[in-house]
């Protein structure tokens, strides 16, 4: 399989604190990420370079083959889905729905003249529809509550049908139904043999989606496992990321947890 990302000796530093790293880790083909840790281990901080948005001060990054300082990230970031809360907060509150999901297929943050056919358009109602939000294709993207706008962004990101896809905190503000009905969908399209490799951030292990393989779990910028989901996501890995004592419970593809 070959290297959808390769992060080799990588650190960030901000002033004279190190946010992340020492770092070395690989996404392989076919692969479906994890990446987990308490508040300030640096999860956002590695997608942000993963997504080509923010260089490392030290080390080499590899997307889809192409190293960061040596390619047009512009370009790159065609090849890109993302979902994060600082590109929502990008995304003008008065454009449709159905707009704020077409362009994404020039890597656009709102419609301006560029014309879009019939397969486009069928395409972006195709992604809303299997995200369960099809009915809000006229609505406007700022009336949105905070879990219908992560639907609507899962369906921009998938948009221009991309090589890899990074997804920050996908379940986060949505009440239990939302969380495993989406959870369920993301199941759905990892299933496909031609979905894209697949990084997820999160705070909670409940809402790593069945059909993960791999997980990267960090604390303080360093990473204390990384490997094949279930050797990582373990008690004792867990007390170690978060400092207490955790006890992890894995059935049916999903994981829990809770303090011992």
């Amino acid at each position: 399989m070959s290297a959808i990302l390769e992060v080799e000796n990588v650190s960030v530093r901000r002033g004279e604190k190190t946010i992340l790293g020492p770092l070395n880790w690989r996404v392989l083909e076919g692969q479906r990420w994890v990446v987990l840790g308490p508040n300030g281990a640096g999860k956002t901080t590695l997608l942000q370079i993963c997504s080509s948005l923010t260089h490392p001060t030290k080390g080499t990054v590899k997307i889809l083959g192409e190293e960061l300082g040596r390619v047009d990230v512009f370009e790159l970031r065609t090849r890109i889905g993302l979902t994060s809360s600082v590109l929502v907060e990008q995304l003008p509150p008065e454009e449709l729905v159905i707009d704020v999901v077409l362009t994404a297929a020039y890597a656009m943050l709102g419609r301006w003249q560029e014309k879009y056919d019939l397969w486009d358009e069928s395409r972006a109602i195709a992604l809303l529809t299997a995200l369960g939000v099809r009915e809000l294709g006229e609505r406007r993207f700022g009336s949105l509550s905070e879990g219908e706008k992560k639907r609507v962004q899962i369906a921009r990101s998938l948009m221009a049908d991309p090589e890899l896809l990074l997804l920050d905190e996908p379940a986060s503000s949505l009440d239990l139904g939302g969380r495993e009905d989406l959870l369920k969908r993301i199941e759905i399209f990892a299933r496909d043999p031609l979905a894209p490799a697949t990084v997820i951030v999160t705070h909670h292990i409940e809402e790593i989606p069945v059909g993960t393989t791999h997980a990267l779990l960090l604390r303080e910028g360093i990473p204390i496992a990384q490997g094949e989901v279930q050797a990582v996501i373990t008690s004792e890995n867990l007390t170690i990321a978060y400092g207490l004592p955790i006890s992890v419970q894995h059935e049916g593809g999903r994981f829990f947890a809770r303090a011992r």
